[in-house]
């Protein structure tokens, strides 16, 4: 049974938040102007200035309740989700599933497009009835003290509870993005007949994480020899934008988590780097939007569990349900974003060097789209083209 609520941080978790960011210790950054060593002091310092005295999350909380949410236990598993009901002769269930350092606010520009198509120049045919929870173990799904070897692939199993045996469709639609897209390819490789299609981006096999350096992104492969300089730096910065959080996450989350759980400024540090290196610049948002969802995770508790997924996802490694090809037999569209163009790659060939890769056979795929455009967080940061190219996956199974 699903209890609606809607969402309210008490005055004495912001009161406290305040305190401590009035209290902060800053350390010595001297040298990094450049951010070449991580976050700046002046960029951090300004933002967690805003935080305590110009940052309004009640105005925020408003907007977030101007939807339904709701709060269930599923399979044992506090979570809560946001729902748009579907405004159209007969709305698709569709499950959202975000990522890390995503929450679940991260795919609000897109749901009511999706929700009522009509209202927002489309075609009432396409509307879906939205369902949009927190990843357990983040933001208001949580805490989970049951549950500490939560990953990707049980969260599949409790989504499929969620939407069939609790929220009673015989069938749905799923999307993702990041840890998201793992989610929603498990489900179209487990419950392929109940999916009627999933939508995701970058489209990665779903045995990313394991293996004993299932925290290298490399794989423990070594820089090719004789590589243009310009291809040779973009490999360098694409392993320098994502190994950082992957190392730690994977092989030492708790005790990162002491430090971030304690200090909000801290919490804000590791979350910036994250928003501002994995997004393009020119979509990531305002201050505003970024202290939304670090509220988000402060306010919970839930950056230790949060990060604690990724440690999982390796040591309780995916196994496949079946073993039949596409591992993932649910009808499959992918958006690839510009910022995220492999080194060497346009986004005019990106399409093409997916198909020519091992990542493709695993799916059923029926729509791939790139965008010059975008970046980590793609539903945020170009919600326009994530909603036409989830839209074109759908219509292709009618």
């Amino acid at each position: 049974m699903t209890v609606q609520s809607p969402i309210h941080v008490p005055d004495d978790v912001l009161t406290d938040l305040r305190n401590r960011l009035a209290q902060t210790r800053w350390p010595d950054d001297a040298g990094n102007e450049d951010e070449y060593y991580g976050v700046g002091r002046a960029r951090l310092g300004d933002l967690v200035d805003h935080w305590r005295t110009g940052y309004d999350w009640r105005k925020a909380e408003a907007a977030i309740n101007a939807y339904e949410h709701h709060h269930v236990d599923v399979e044992g598993v506090p979570v809560h989700f946001m729902r748009r009901p579907g405004v159209g002769p007969s709305p698709t269930p569709l499950i959202l599933t975000h990522g890390w350092p995503w929450t679940f606010w991260h795919w609000s520009k897109v749901v009511d497009p999706l929700a009522d198509p009509a209202a927002h120049g489309g075609d009432p045919a396409d509307a879906f009835d939205v369902i949009v929870p927190s990843f357990p173990g983040f933001g208001f799904s949580g805490p989970l003290p049951d549950h500490p070897d939560m990953n990707y692939w049980k969260v599949a199993d409790l989504w499929h509870v969620l939407m069939t045996r609790i929220l009673g469709h015989a069938r749905y639609a799923a999307a993702g993005c990041d840890v998201g897209a793992l989610v929603t390819g498990q489900l179209g490789h487990k419950y392929a007949d109940e999916l009627d299609f999933i939508h995701i981006g970058s489209g990665q096999k779903l045995t990313l994480f394991n293996g004993d350096r299932g925290w290298d992104l490399s794989g423990g492969r070594p820089i090719p020899d004789g590589l243009p300089a310009d291809v040779h730096a973009r490999l360098l910065a694409l392993e320098k934008r994502f190994a950082v959080h992957l190392a730690v996450h994977v092989l030492d989350p708790s005790t990162l988590s002491y430090g971030l759980s304690d200090s909000p400024a801290g919490m804000l540090a590791w979350l910036l780097r994250r928003w501002t290196t994995w997004s393009a610049p020119e979509t990531l948002g305002t201050r505003d939007d970024i202290l939304t969802h670090a509220t988000i995770y402060w306010a919970t508790n839930s950056i230790g569990t949060s990060i604690r997924t990724y440690a999982n996802n390796n040591r309780y490694p995916w196994t496949p349900s079946h073993d039949r090809t596409p591992v993932v037999e649910a009808p499959t569209g992918i958006t690839f974003v510009g910022h995220e163009n492999p080194p060497g790659v346009t986004t005019d060939q990106r399409v093409q060097n997916f198909l020519d890769g091992d990542r493709a056979p695993w799916y059923n795929l029926v729509n791939l789209k790139a965008h010059e455009k975008g970046g980590h967080f793609i539903p945020w940061e170009i919600p326009a083209q994530w909603v036409d190219d989830l839209r074109r996956t759908a219509r292709s199974q009618r």
